[in-house]
C-alpha cells in the first residue's frame, strides 16, 4: 500500500484501491450505515481542513507534543519489559500508524531493539484481516508480536482483537494504546485523556491513507483489507512533520518501569452507559466518548451533541473540537453526568431525527 512514510518505517499490509471506489461525503455515508450498511464498505471523502481549524491543530502539537511523547514513551518501555529486545509492531490502521513510527523509533533508540513495523487492518463486526496475521507469522515468532493503536474509547476495537486472536493462541492479545481512558488494558501511555495531536486529523497526519475497507466486490479472500492513498491531499501533508514533532521530546529518564492497574477508575462502559440512559440512546455505537472518538465524529460522521466534562471545560485541549462543532453547527453542552476519564464524549445523530 503506497503511503506517504518511508518503507523503512513501516509496511503496510492494505491492498491499494485508489480509484476503485468513490469515496462519499459524511451525510451520504452515515444515511448509509443507519440504514444498515457497513461504515467499512464505503471510503470518506476527506477534504481539506480549514485555516482556522489548522491552528487549532497548530496549537494542540505545540501545547501537547510533550505530554504525548511521555505517554509513547511509557507505553513503550512497557512493550520492551513484555516483549525484549527483538520486537515485531503491528498498528492498527490507520490511528495507530503513527504511534507505532513513533515506538519503532523510540525503542531503535533507547533500548537499542530490533524492531519491525508491520501496519493492519481490524475493523468493528468485521474481525482483523487474517490474510496479513498469517503474512506477518511466516516471517516471524508469535511471541514477538504486539499490537498497538492510538487510543481506547470505550474498547470495541480491544474486544474484537481478542475475540479476533483466539484463532492464533501464541500471539499476544493484549493492545497497546498511549492513551486508555477507559481503563481496559495495562499495557497503556497513560489512563489520562490526552489530546493526541494526530487525533485532530484524517490522512493528512496518517500517511495519507484512508480508513480501511472491506467488500467483497473489490476485496478478494486472498487480498489484504483495503484502502486508498488521497494524492490529491499530497500538499496539505503533516504526515513526516507529525512524527518530527513528537520525537523531539522523547526521553526515557522517567518512564514507569512497571505496569499498574487501576481499579479505582470509574470503567468506560459505565459512563457509556449513563448518557445512553440520560438521552435515550439504543445503541451505545452512537456514543463515543474520549477526546479521540469525538474529534472522529466530528470529522467523519454526522454528529448531534458534544458533551464536554466540565473539570475540562476551559482546557485548551479541547479548542479543536470547539472550533469543529462551530463549522459543523453542532451543540456543544457542558455535562453534568460524571464521565469519569474522559474528556469530551461525542454523540452521533441518529437517523431518525435527522
Amino acid at each position: 500500500m503506497k503511503s506517504s512514510y518511508s518503507s523503512d518505517d513501516v509496511e503496510i499490509l492494505l491492498k491499494d484501491i485508489t480509484g476503485l471506489v468513490q469515496p462519499l461525503p459524511a451525510s451520504v455515508r452515515e444515511k448509509k450505515i443507519q440504514m444498515g450498511m457497513h461504515y467499512s464498505e464505503m471510503i470518506p471523502l476527506e477534504y481539506k481542513p480549514s485555516e482556522k481549524y489548522m491552528l487549532a491543530y497548530r496549537n494542540a502539537l505545540s501545547l501537547y507534543a510533550e505530554s504525548t511523547a511521555k505517554a509513547i514513551s511509557n507505553m513503550a518501555e512497557k512493550i520492551y519489559i513484555n516483549k525484549g529486545k527483538k520486537i515485531v509492531l503491528v498498528s492498527l490502521a490507520r490511528a495507530g500508524l503513527p504511534i507505532g513510527i513513533l515506538v519503532k523509533h523510540y525503542l531503535e533508540k533507547f533500548r537499542e531493539c530490533r524492531v519491525t513495523h508491520y501496519s493492519i487492518s481490524i475493523i468493528r463486526g468485521k474481525g482483523i484481516d487474517h490474510n496479513a496475521i498469517k503474512y506477518i507469522l511466516n516471517r516471524h515468532e508469535a511471541n514477538e508480536i504486539q499490537f498497538l493503536d492510538g487510543w481506547i474509547g470505550k474498547g470495541a476495537i480491544t474486544r474484537e482483537l481478542f475475540k479476533e486472536l483466539k484463532r492464533y493462541p501464541d500471539v499476544d492479545p493484549c493492545l497497546a494504546v498511549v492513551s486508555d481512558p477507559a481503563n481496559i488494558t495495562e499495557r497503556y501511555g497513560t489512563r489520562e485523556d490526552i489530546l493526541i495531536p494526530s487525533s485532530c486529523l484524517n490522512a493528512v497526519v496518517t500517511g495519507l491513507i484512508s480508513r480501511t475497507f472491506l467488500r467483497g466486490d473489490i476485496i478478494s479472500p486472498d487480498d489484504f483489507h483495503g484502502a486508498v492513498y488521497y494524492e490529491e491531499l499530497e500538499n496539505e501533508d503533516l504526515s513526516r512533520g507529525f512524527i518530527e514533532q513528537i520525537e523531539r521530546f522523547f526521553s526515557n529518564k522517567n518512564c514507569k518501569e512497571k505496569t499498574s492497574y487501576d481499579w479505582k477508575t470509574v470503567s468506560g462502559i459505565k459512563v457509556v452507559s449513563k448518557i445512553a440512559e440520560r438521552y435515550d440512546i439504543g445503541d451505545i455505537n452512537y456514543i463515543k466518548p474520549g477526546i479521540g472518538e469525538t474529534t472522529r465524529v466530528l470529522l467523519r460522521r454526522i454528529p448531534w451533541k458534544i458533551l464536554i466534562n466540565k473539570r475540562y471545560q476551559n482546557s485548551p485541549e479541547l479548542d479543536h473540537i470547539i472550533q469543529l462543532a462551530s463549522e459543523k453547527k453542532v451543540c456543544v453542552e457542558i455535562s453534568e453526568l460524571d464521565l469519569g476519564n474522559y474528556k469530551t464524549v461525542g454523540i452521533i445523530r441518529q437517523l431518525a431525527d435527522m
